[in-house]
């Protein structure tokens, strides 16, 4: 703990049961209808039309946690499947637009059955087909976002021959003309396919889009329990863009939202060499890991038991008792001398104060901790939430001048960004509708802590 008296700073908030872990109902009620309304994460390909009946079906079932996820994520499979039904049928027809809408909504709404983790049957078919009904859904769209199975080199035997990724350059890249990309880090939750709705805002920016999962978590082939994968698995894909002949390889900035922020971390550490900036979005490091922390986690501000998904994806089976136990010791980045390393690429650490998932302490650790850093606190909660609606400068800056964009309206340094939630869209002066893939470049913003 880094606050005054040995305590978090989120400390008195620890033990408070969320009250939309009382019920599904009361989930729907105070969390994700509001979400949904606003397009907002994990809404992020629709909106409250395409969950309303299931919600209140689930409602009328008494959903309650622990949820059994097998009943839970057949509540969704038929909605999805018509969605991509109708979708499939438009495309067919030459309704190129409406295909793509319902590609996506049908990808968002297996989501939502899989959320957050995969543990049954179900929620893999759901992970399968989101990813299908994703990439088909960006393609209509334009925006050439693909699956490359690049060769894990670094990898052990057991970890297979390859790390999926998907990639997405912006038109004109070539070996002429190299783009910087963006090294997109997935989270316990948010994976390729949520991700993949940053895209199109970084190609108007000329960035190509880089996307891969954590270990434990979508398609990672790395060991869950190995502290040491991940360095091999980027170290594989990396090698991977020193071979892409349209990416320039020296303009490579990564971006770890919410687990994927502690990935990130540890990234700066061990590939220092090998991204021009990173930025840890939500993450953490080593206060997370804490008994004291974990104890209760599973009432806080995650939509789901955040316990039930942190045993799974870091490795112990489900058993929440074991990972607080050894998590700390197996997984802390101060007991493993990572922060204290002398070399570290540009790091920009961004954190809410209110967060009760991932500590803002580990922050001020990082602080205290190895090179100096750059830092963005904010009073949020969780800030992955506010990721998806957050602009392109935290992740551009940290690439310092040779991630110069190209925007005609960008001036003296300047990031473009539109007036509302450019990633997954905003409302549309003229008509009021919420419309997913509105994108208005028309205002530059100054971002004058890190120009």
């Amino acid at each position: 703990m880094t606050a005054p008296g040995g305590k978090y700073y989120v400390h008195d908030k620890l033990g408070i049961k969320q009250p939309h872990h009382e019920s599904f109902a009361r989930l729907w009620e105070t969390r994700w209808e509001p979400l949904a309304n606003s397009m907002t994460y994990p809404f992020l390909y629709t909106d409250k039309r395409d969950f309303e009946p299931i919600a209140q079906e689930m409602i009328r079932l008494n959903f309650k946690e622990p949820y059994e996820w097998q009943s839970f994520a057949s509540m969704f499979e038929p909605h999805a499947s018509n969605l991509y039904d109708t979708a499939a049928a438009a495309e067919q027809a030459g309704e190129l637009e409406k295909a793509s809408e319902y590609y996506l909504r049908a990808a968002n709404v297996w989501f939502i059955s899989r959320y957050p983790h995969i543990l049954t049957d179900i929620q893999r078919n759901a992970w399968e087909r989101s990813k299908v009904s994703t990439l088909k859904g960006l393609q209509l769209r334009g925006i050439p976002m693909e699956e490359i199975l690049v060769p894990h080199k670094h990898g052990l035997k057991s970890e297979g021959k390859h790390v999926p990724i998907w990639i997405s350059l912006p038109s004109g890249a070539s070996k002429e003309s190299p783009v910087p990309i963006v090294f997109g880090i997935g989270g316990l939750d948010s994976w390729r396919p949520e991700m993949a709705c940053f895209a199109a805002a970084y190609h108007q920016c000329g960035i190509g889009m880089l996307l891969v999962e954590i270990p434990g978590t979508g398609d990672s082939p790395a060991l869950i329990d190995d502290p040491k994968s991940p360095d091999r698995q980027w170290s594989s894909v990396l090698d991977w863009v020193d071979e892409n002949e349209a990416i320039d390889s020296k303009k490579v900035v990564g971006w770890g939202i919410s687990t994927g922020g502690y990935y990130a971390i540890r990234a700066a550490y061990t590939h220092h060499d090998r991204f021009l900036g990173m930025v840890s979005h939500g993450g953490a490091c080593h206060h997370v890991f804490d008994p004291e922390w974990l104890d209760g986690i599973e009432y806080r501000e995650f939509a789901h038991s955040a316990a039930e998904a942190f045993a799974w994806k870091w490795g112990f089976q489900g058993d929440m008792e074991k990972a607080i136990r050894e998590s700390s010791g197996r997984f802390s980045l101060l007991k493993d001398g990572t922060l204290d390393r002398s070399d570290c690429s540009r790091l920009l650490l961004i954190q809410g104060t209110e967060d009760t998932v991932f500590p803002v302490d580990d922050t001020y650790l990082c602080l205290e901790h190895g090179p100096p850093k750059e830092v963005r606190i904010c009073n949020f909660s969780h800030v992955v939430y506010r990721s998806y609606n957050s602009k392109p400068p935290y992740v551009c800056c940290c690439g310092g001048d040779a991630f110069q964009l190209k925007d005609s309206k960008a001036q003296n340094g300047a990031i473009p960004v539109a007036n509302g939630a450019i990633y997954h869209g905003m409302r549309d002066p003229a008509t009021g509708e919420f419309d997913p893939w509105l994108y208005k470049g028309n205002r530059c913003e100054e971002l004058e802590a890190f120009q």
